[in-house]
């Protein structure tokens, strides 16, 4: 039967992780206490100034539809918040909000690639990334980067992998699922690189604020014209809220816009006013603190999982993800997550979730939990190895 429907539709994968998600709760069900470090989303729930103020604006009434391009306010907090954080000028006016992240990378991805035609991307990278170009009729080409380049794509390699289908690139700082960076000049030489080609820098910045060590860098820092994916799920802890944005060049938010009235009128109105509350700084204080949590996290499981025989070639300076190698441990990656699930209780992701280059023997981690179950789940899987055939 699924053969009458479209061709797009049988093209776009599943999450793989979903069937091991749904046999976690299976498990959980029957009164297994499962360990989930599969899922990239915070355990924090949001913050109280923030659900506040969205309270606030359900009492007050806000409940109509906002312009397509989001509540002033919002973009010119958003604006603000680029003025505070990278000493960046942004007008408000190309600031668009977005049904979340996702709802950025499909206003950029419509507006910026015809049926045939495709970004290079990096693999391993955020499947849904690649799915959505195959949603519009254009296509991912998929650039195979390791340890050797922090598994992002750089000048080089855009230079080696452009055709005559090339329209632009898609990369990640901080990278899902790898944690990396780009710094500044990474940044120019890519922009450089396109530029040179005629084609478009598109950078997902999601994982912004969310950084260890370091500050990322953003492109608009040294290319005006690059389009910025960016969501208020990860660094702000808003992930069922549905609220995103874009940063474009002037000259394409017509157009952006009259994408954003067609495919979802707005972004949730609700939502919009709750994130007014972001930029505040207690809000802001709150949301630091959990940033130094995550660098706790991390500085917990990177070498506890090394020393448990994980390849991590490259330290994560981002997001809260852990990219591990398995060859030294053997066998089959999706397999080994569901040994891990199965008689551990432990809830990992399969790197064939995040592309085809050596995904057979990655799975990613996410240090979404409490220290005391990281410490957990590193005992657990420690068993494990042991009754891993491999």
């Amino acid at each position: 039967m699924t053969s009458s429907y479209s061709a797009r539709s049988r093209a776009i994968e599943p999450f793989h992780v979903m069937a091991l998600l749904a046999r976690a709760n299976e498990l959980q069900a029957s009164g297994r206490d499962v360990i989930h470090l599969e899922i990239g989303e915070p355990d924090f729930t949001t913050a109280e100034p923030i659900v506040a103020a969205g309270q606030a604006a359900l009492a007050a009434g806000h409940t109509r539809y906002t312009a397509a391009r989001g509540l002033p306010q919002l973009r010119e907090a958003i604006a603000g918040f680029y003025k505070q954080r990278y000493q960046l000028s942004i007008d408000p006016e190309r600031v668009l909000i977005t049904p979340g992240g996702s709802g950025a990378l499909l206003l950029a991805s419509s507006l910026l690639v015809d049926p045939g035609k495709h970004w290079l991307l990096a693999d391993p990278g955020y499947p849904c990334n690649r799915h959505f170009l195959r949603l519009i009729e254009g296509a991912a080409q998929l650039v195979p980067v390791g340890p050797d380049v922090r598994y992002q794509l750089t000048a080089d390699l855009v230079e080696r992998y452009w055709d005559r289908d090339s329209v632009g690139a898609l990369v990640a700082s901080p990278a899902n699922p790898t944690g990396t960076l780009l710094t500044r000049d990474e940044l120019a030489g890519l922009s450089a690189a396109l530029k040179s080609r005629g084609g478009h820098l598109v950078v997902d910045e999601i994982y912004h604020g969310l950084t260890y060590g370091t500050d990322a860098a953003s492109v608009l820092e040294v290319d005006d014209s690059a389009f910025v994916l960016n969501s208020f799920s990860k660094y702000f802890g808003m992930t069922g809220w549905r609220l995103g944005w874009l940063v474009a060049p002037p000259g394409a938010v017509s157009e952006l816009e009259k994408l954003a009235q067609n495919l979802y009128i707005s972004a949730p109105t609700m939502a919009q006013h709750a994130a007014l509350a972001c930029f505040e700084p207690a809000t802001l204080e709150i949301l630091e603190a959990r940033r130094d949590e995550f660098a706790k996290r991390r500085d917990f499981l990177l070498p506890a999982l090394r020393e448990l025989g994980f390849g991590i070639a490259v330290e994560p300076e981002g997001a809260f993800y852990l990219y591990a190698d398995i060859s030294a441990i053997g066998g089959d990656a999706y397999t080994f997550c569901q040994h891990m699930l199965e008689t551990e209780f432990v809830a990992i992701t399969p790197g064939l979730d995040f592309g085809r280059h050596q995904a057979g023997h990655h799975v990613r981690f996410a240090y979404t939990q409490a220290l005391p179950r990281l410490e957990q789940a590193v005992e657990r899987i420690a068993r494990g190895l042991q009754s891993w055939k491999g």
